[in-house]
């Protein structure tokens, strides 16, 4: 059963999700993100009162002005478009279905619970009286799943304005039990930073012909070998960086035998773990190379038909050690021995990595500690792109946390079918960013 405020936030939560949000490349604003912007203003009514509000064709930033000009403001994000739901789900994906002590719905979890509960906590915050002494700004935009467009536009807007972020959290990790197999304990995993991506297009061409005589390495074939040489690795070098090592030493108390002695040392047991943490899960590996995933293809339209041209589209998340460019070149110079050809259709540009010695790694880890006691916070790099992406001039602590527990079933819906989030996740995710609003401060 349900405590009242567990009931009272996922309530609020469900309406936002029976609001549908699927945001589509190259379309911005629209009437529902228009509706939704309305739905927000309905729910948060003392928030949008006292902020100042402004839209990016569906996108959207609020500043709330704190006492004290002298001190550097901070930027809270979330965004609130979602992805399409196909498949089967167990309650229809838009109904916002309260059941089995969860919300189900396409964003409960990416990230339209985030932003509730980052709302929420300054609603909450106004009824009390509060007033912060750093100004807070709000950020969230239609255009995270798709092509970045309103945080782009948001985060040009705020440099030209001449603004700096003492700290800007966006969604990325969330706090998990055992995130890569073999640590017995609950983490909440601190993204310091995310993977580059660039989006590519393979095209073999031939003369094409009839399918009762084919030749040697047709279009196709020459695809397929080059996707299967990809798929080793080779061209991408694997590198275990300083927020992986930091991660693995903080992983390594809960550890047992070998990989307990070898997380705890990775200094003299670095190459057994650029080994074993591919074999331990596909996240646990993507921490430590480039990465290419090819997710869709075409050839001929006919089944008797050799292709003169076909092609594949591949989805790369690029390492920091070695970076967009020596990345592409490397898996341009392997499709050219297969005589393909290399185009970028997408570039989702480069994002540094915070340090997480600085104050706001720190300052989120103290965060976690006092409103999920227990949980070990843990610096990461994020493989999934955010909006964060775009602002990581605008300050030295650019962190991507969203303050959930979850459980398995609910890591695999993000993206996928019955996305859900815990009722009893919502009061603690609004007391955390209670407690990044009310205790801020620089050192």
């Amino acid at each position: 059963m349900a405590d009242k405020r567990e009931q009272f936030y996922g309530e609020k939560l469900s309406r936002l999700i029976r609001m549908e949000t699927v945001s589509e490349r190259g379309r911005h604003g629209g009437e529902k993100f228009a509706a939704f912007h309305k739905l927000l203003a309905e729910e948060y009514p003392l928030l949008f009162a006292r902020a100042e509000r402004l839209e990016f064709e569906g996108s959207l930033l609020l500043r709330w002005k704190g006492t004290d000009a002298d001190r550097a403001p901070i930027l809270l994000m979330n965004h609130h478009d979602v992805v399409e739901a196909n498949g089967t789900w167990k309650y229809p994906p838009f109904s916002g279905t309260i059941a089995d002590g969860r919300v189900w719905g396409r964003g409960t979890l990416d990230t339209k619970g985030g932003l509730s509960a980052m709302l929420g906590a300054a609603e909450e915050l106004l009824a009390e009286g509060f007033t912060p002494k750093q100004d807070v700004y709000f950020v969230s935009t239609c255009t995270e799943e798709t092509d970045g467009y309103g945080g782009e536009k948001i985060a040009a807007y705020l440099k030209e304005k001449g603004l700096t972020f003492d700290l800007i959290l966006d969604e990325g990790g969330m706090i998990l039990h055992d995130p890569i197999g073999g640590a017995d304990g609950v983490f909440a995993m601190i993204g310091v930073g995310e993977k580059g991506f660039l989006n590519l297009k393979f095209t073999a061409r031939s003369k094409g012909g009839h399918a009762s005589a084919p030749g040697k390495d047709t279009p196709l074939v020459r695809l397929g070998k080059f996707m299967a040489e990809v798929e080793k690795g080779d061209i991408f070098p694997v590198e275990i960086s300083p927020a992986v090592k930091e991660m693995l030493s903080r992983f390594a108390p809960t550890m047992k035998g070998v990989m307990k002695l070898a997380c705890g040392h990775t200094g003299l047991f670095g190459p057994i773990l650029r080994k074993v943490m591919p074999a331990l899960s596909p996240s646990a590996g993507a921490l430590l190379s480039t990465t290419l995933a090819f997710t869709m293809c075409g050839g001929s339209e006919g089944a008797n038909v050799l292709p003169g041209e076909a092609w594949v589209v591949g989805n790369m998340r690029y390492s920091h050690h070695q970076g967009r460019d020596a990345s592409l070149e490397a898996v341009t110079r392997l499709a050219k021995q297969y005589d393909i050809e290399t185009e970028v259709l997408t570039d989702g540009g480069e994002s540094p990595i915070t340090d997480h010695h600085k104050a706001g790694f720190r300052f989120l880890s103290g965060a976690v500690e006092e409103i999920f006691p227990g949980v070990i916070p843990v610096p990461y790099v994020t493989t999934g792109a955010s909006d964060c992406r775009y602002f990581g001039a605008l300050s030295e602590n650019c962190l991507r946390f969203v303050p959930f527990f979850i459980d398995k079933q609910q890591y695999g819906s993000v993206h996928g079918e019955d996305e859900n989030v815990s009722l009893s996740c919502l009061p603690k995710a609004v007391d955390f960013y209670r407690y990044v609003i009310t205790e801020w401060k620089t050192e």
